[in-house]
């Protein structure tokens, strides 16, 4: 089955708060694993199901240790700070400096709705706060400073002009 489509820069729905997983289903099993199948077709570390057009607090990561399929991520603590280089999938041709946390705990429910705790560092700590940050309508040029956001903004915009849609 091939993957689903990626929403691009500009669709509302990238900037939605996304609602809570109230039950798990097989629905949503479903959903995350056409969500992994998305995110590798892409050639993506990471997935949040806005980019799927989804309003639901879904997130699938994989920096190369191995599928994590997550609801109701939350950051409960930060530790230190860096700049990490991020790109997204819904912002084709687009890095950005982001500063972020060098270490991170999120709680989560995992695929079979056990809550789990997760210590990350390193790429797994940026690749869950990028994703988190997706289901908060937030994208990576909203760490932008003002003109640099705007000159981005337009780069995009024009690129959407010159794509076709589908």
């Amino acid at each position: 089955m091939k993957g689903l489509r990626i929403y691009k820069y500009g669709e509302p729905i990238l900037r939605k708060k996304c609602a809570q997983i109230k039950e798990v289903t097989d629905e949503v099993g479903e959903t995350l694993a056409a969500m992994s199948r998305t995110m590798y077709e892409s050639q993506g570390v990471g997935l949040a199901a806005p980019q799927i057009g989804l309003g639901k607090r879904l997130i699938v990561v994989d920096i190369g240790d191995g599928l994590w399929e997550l609801m109701n991520p939350r950051i409960v603590s930060r530790r230190g700070e860096t700049i990490s280089l991020e790109g997204c999938l819904s912002l084709p041709g687009i890095t950005v400096n982001v500063k972020r946390a060098k270490e991170v705990t999120v709680e989560a429910l995992e695929k079979k709705g056990e809550k789990i705790m997760l210590e990350a560092k390193g790429l797994f700590a940026f690749a869950l706060q990028h994703e988190i940050d997706h289901l908060d309508g937030v994208l990576i040029i909203d760490y932008l400073e003002k003109k640099e956001k705007k000159a981005v903004e337009e780069k995009l915009k024009k690129w959407l002009k010159e794509t076709p849609k589908m």
